[in-house]
């Protein structure tokens, strides 16, 4: 098990695959990781599908809107389309690249557009560096999050279980 350095700044993630340990990163994403903390503290990723998931890139999920399963707006067809009743967040783009394990926040065009989707990468992805903002990293089950059927959209998508962080697990 991954050493847990800081309880209030770690997610603990049970996904439909096994456990995945999160480290968040509120030196380069403050207002992201604090949306993070309070969509986490809410509930609201809980039974969320992971309905955009690219071999050999990333496994997309957080749409609390459409993707969250037995939610009263739950659509697997629009799954990807939503964010969460919160504003928008401003980008927080660092030097972080984006390598095997990143944690980072899904958005539209828009750089200001992230809300509450994010992905977590499969392999190292340069191309999104200094555009997306990252916001953690995968510190345990990286093999887990390997194991998320893949698909665009995903046919009986795996989904977020549930997700605390680890001063409240």
């Amino acid at each position: 098990m991954a050493e847990i350095k800081d309880p209030e700044n770690t997610l603990i993630m049970e996904t439909t695959q096994g456990r995945v340990v999160i480290e968040l990163r509120p030196d380069l994403a403050p207002g992201h990781v604090a949306r993070i903390k309070e969509l986490v503290s809410e509930g609201a990723y809980d039974g969320v599908v992971f309905h955009r998931v690219i071999a050999d890139f990333m496994a997309q999920t957080g749409d609390v809107q459409y993707g969250k399963k037995g939610g009263e707006s739950f659509n697997p067809s629009r799954a990807g389309m939503g964010g969460s009743q919160k504003p928008d967040l401003k980008a927080e783009f660092s030097q972080e690249s984006h390598v095997r394990g990143t944690c980072s926040m899904a958005r539209s065009q828009s750089p200001n557009s992230a809300n509450s989707q994010f992905f977590i990468c499969f392999t190292d992805a340069p191309w999104l560096n200094r555009q997306y903002t990252v916001w953690g990293k995968v510190i345990e089950g990286m093999d887990n999050v390997d194991k998320i059927k893949k698909g665009e959209p995903v046919k009986d998508p795996d989904s977020i279980v549930s997700i605390k962080l680890a001063s409240a697990a």
